[in-house]
């Protein structure tokens, strides 16, 4: 299998940690690629040229990170970070679309802020900033608990990590002791420290 990525690309680092907690990461090949640039090899298997995108093994791409964690949870070793119905699947379902929520939030603002100044929309800055913390708080709330590893926990994680990193200005921390209790341990798993930013 092949894996189109950019080391910094929170979405990619998801699939990079299931590959790792699922035993797989020796069927990947990891390959970093330039979405901007239109890297051939990535625009060949996803039409909008976005990192992750899978080349699964019967040589189908997959692109979106929640179809391939689902794809590569399925196909590895041990307990599934998915469950596969009922109540619990919906619980870890919100939990993971509120991570990719905050997240979705935070490179909108980012690409915001990459603009020329005169370009900004400040209008927008506020949208994104404000829902970005509104999504976090929600997720504060859901208590995810990293003994209880799944999409959900492993999305939340990603998410904090991501937003201290790419918006060091961000009080990320105020309020939401939980989070920083989550981060705290999942970045001392192999899997996340492995696939760090930075």
């Amino acid at each position: 299998m092949k894996l189109y990525i950019t080391v910094p690309s929170p979405f990619a680092r998801k699939c990079r940690i299931v590959a790792r907690e699922k035993g797989l990461i020796g069927r990947i090949e990891e390959i970093a690629v330039d979405p901007y640039a239109n890297a051939p090899e990535l625009l060949a298997s996803n039409p909008v040229v976005q990192v992750p995108t899978l080349i699964a093994e019967d040589g189908l791409p997959l692109n979106d990170s929640p179809v391939i964690c689902e794809y590569l949870d399925a196909l590895g070793d041990g307990p599934r970070l998915l469950p596969a119905d009922g109540p619990e699947r919906l619980r870890v379902r919100r939990l993971e679309t509120l991570g990719n929520q905050a997240l979705e939030m935070g490179v909108k603002l980012l690409l915001e802020l990459r603009r020329p100044e005169d370009e900004r929309s400040p209008s927008w800055i506020a949208r994104w900033t404000e829902n970005m913390a509104r999504a976090l708080d929600a997720l504060e709330a859901a208590r995810p608990d990293p003994a209880r590893l799944d999409m959900g926990v492993i999305t939340a994680g990603v998410a904090v990590t991501w937003i201290g990193f790419r918006h060091p200005g961000f009080d990320l921390a105020a309020g939401r002791p939980g989070l920083i209790a989550l981060q705290t341990a999942l970045e001392a798993r192999p899997s996340f420290a492995e696939t760090r930013p930075g």
